[in-house]
């Protein structure tokens, strides 16, 4: 497989988990504790949110195959998915619904919302399926799929551990910035992933 393909889904993990748009979340999630307490609700969230996308990025086409799912349906209805998701990172819905979950009254927030929906979410998951799809199921390609997502999840780790830096650094204007333009670049992915799909099913050129 070209390494270029493993930049795109380095890209395209990075633009649907959002680790910039997550950070102030984060803090929010975390206001109040200890700087050793939010280490660890950190390191928590992203070992959670690895055990979740490497279980669907393993087992994810099995799943599919189980129940009638094609892999050329499933890229075609995941790059809706992430055209919507795109959407709502252009319009801050997405936004406004992270910070809705962030601001639920719950003692630990590692595994929910911050490892699953907010990390692992369903955008991250179907990602991940369409990616060990479109490198089948060879040992060592499946292998850097999951060092791209592992690579995702530590620059999540990093973000969350300076999150208050970030926070100040950006504000809320650079933020917003920089989450439409992360839409953006999703919104080009993501109708990638239709045209690759109906490619397969021979309805687009090659």
């Amino acid at each position: 497989m070209d390494p270029t393909f493993y930049i795109s889904a380095f890209v395209t993990l990075f633009v649907v988990i959002d680790p910039i748009g997550l950070a102030p979340l984060f803090v929010a999630l975390t206001q109040g504790i200890d700087p050793r307490a939010r280490r660890a609700i950190a390191f928590r969230a992203a070992a959670i949110a690895i055990g979740l996308l490497t279980l669907f990025g393993i087992f994810g086409e099995q799943v599919l195959g189980f129940v009638g799912i094609s892999m050329p349906a499933f890229r075609i209805a995941g790059g809706i998915l992430l055209f919507l998701t795109a959407l709502d990172m252009l319009f801050e819905r997405r936004t406004k619904r992270r910070e809705d979950q962030a601001h639920e009254d719950r003692p630990d927030p590692s595994v929910f919302p911050l490892a699953t929906p907010l990390i692992a979410g369903p955008g991250a998951m179907a990602t991940m399926i369409l990616l060990i799809g479109a490198v089948g199921r060879e040992p060592v390609a499946m292998v850097l799929i999951h060092l791209v997502m592992l690579a995702v999840i530590g620059v999540v780790l990093l973000m969350f551990l300076a999150a208050g830096l970030i926070e100040r650094a950006l504000g809320r204007t650079g933020i917003n910035v920089v989450t439409r333009l992360l839409g953006m670049l999703l919104a080009a992915l993501s109708v990638q992933f239709v045209l690759d799909g109906l490619r397969d099913f021979g309805l687009a050129p090659v």
